[in-house]
């Protein structure tokens, strides 16, 4: 329970280069109920390159890293996916 508390409170940290950066679009930090250990972060960019080449080289970048990098050994996944046609959302 306290590296999840941990792992929060680095991505609370964290959240701040999120929302100031001008390539994020949107992200989001989901728990697993039958796993609490596990978290999914999804983070919707304005291309690969503003990921890469615009956020990954901002002065955000560093104060994000910084407050994650404890936990980068423990990601299992880190892919850049495009968004399909496929989506919808209940009223």
């Amino acid at each position: 329970m306290k590296k999840q508390k941990e792992f929060e409170n680095a991505y609370t940290k964290a959240e701040h280069s999120l929302k100031v950066s001008p390539h994020c679009l949107r992200y989001e930090l989901s728990h697993c109920v039958e796993e609490p250990e596990y978290y999914t972060l999804r983070i919707e960019w304005d291309s690969e390159e503003g990921h890469i080449k615009g956020f990954r080289t901002s002065p955000e970048f560093q104060p994000f890293f910084e407050a994650v990098k404890p936990f980068f050994t423990n990601i299992q996944e880190m892919h850049q996916y495009n968004l399909t046609h496929i989506k919808g959302e209940q009223s």
